[in-house]
């Protein structure tokens, strides 16, 4: 696939402590293939749907203690100046920008209300190799218990239009870029456990979902919400055996008629 627009999700990966766990997890769940691991890069390690790229996982860097998260990846033309905008806009920089070999330049962050994420300026490695494909990623949506911040954060640091949801209870907006919805923002409610901080919760697409939440739970994983019809696809929020939070959604089973938007 080409270079994503900026402000676009152009890559996911994770840090494993129990690496050929999760290697062999996600394998029966979501039928992902893995290359060999670049010794050079940590043990870096993409996985592949269909020989595609979609993911990685890595270990963590020797004595570094880490709960085991997805890091979603924003396309930007200019790590640099995203940096930049991250520090003048509330967020922190927790990483980089750093160069990655021939590979891009990457950066981590959090934005003001504590939602970690990265920034990916690609070089040869231009990102997913496949989207919206049984294995391969499809959606995110940032988790906020602050939507005013991450709202005025995200759209100041990436070239985004907002759009909320009409005639629902829920705080769910949409982020836009040139035209095209790239980005969900739910505002966590009192219903969240207290323990569950901000974070993006990434979306896998699958070809069933009751049978990956099947398989998931059978190989040590919990089934957190769901299965849920949806005009988007039945979906379920799953919960992997190291900790690490990511819903699977087979986008040809979509129940339901499509919410209404209104520009904010």
């Amino acid at each position: 696939m080409a270079v994503q627009p900026e402000g676009t999700p152009c890559w996911a990966d994770a840090m494993f402590t129990d690496l050929d766990g999760a290697k062999s997890f996600y394998g029966d769940v979501l039928g992902w293939t893995f290359g060999e691991s670049s010794t050079e890069y940590g043990n870096y390690t993409e996985a592949y749907a269909d020989g595609k790229a979609v993911a990685a996982v890595v270990p963590p860097m020797p004595g570094q203690e880490t709960v085991s998260a997805w890091c979603l990846y924003f396309a930007s033309p200019d790590a640099d100046a995203t940096a930049k905008r991250i520090r003048e806009n509330g967020g922190e920089v927790l990483m980089g920008p750093m160069q990655v070999g021939d590979f891009g330049t990457m950066v981590l962050a959090r934005d003001p209300s504590g939602v970690a994420f990265g920034v990916w300026e690609a070089g040869s490695h231009e990102g997913f190799g496949a989207m919206a494909v049984p294995g391969a990623y499809c959606w995110s949506e940032v988790f906020t218990r602050e939507p005013e911040k991450s709202d005025t954060f995200f759209t100041a640091v990436f070239p985004y239009s907002a759009q909320r949801m009409e005639g629902e209870d829920m705080d769910f907006k949409i982020f836009n870029v040139g035209g095209e919805t790239v980005l969900g923002r739910m505002a966590m409610t009192e219903d969240f456990p207290a323990d569950v901080p901000p974070h993006i919760n990434v979306y896998f697409a699958v070809t069933d979902c009751d049978a990956a939440c099947e398989k998931a739970a059978e190989r040590g994983g919990e089934v957190k919400l769901g299965p849920t019809d949806t005009p988007f696809g039945r979906l379920a929020t799953l919960l992997d055996p190291q900790g690490a939070v990511f819903s699977v959604i087979d986008l040809q089973a979509a129940k339901g008629e499509m919410p209404q938007w209104s520009d904010v």
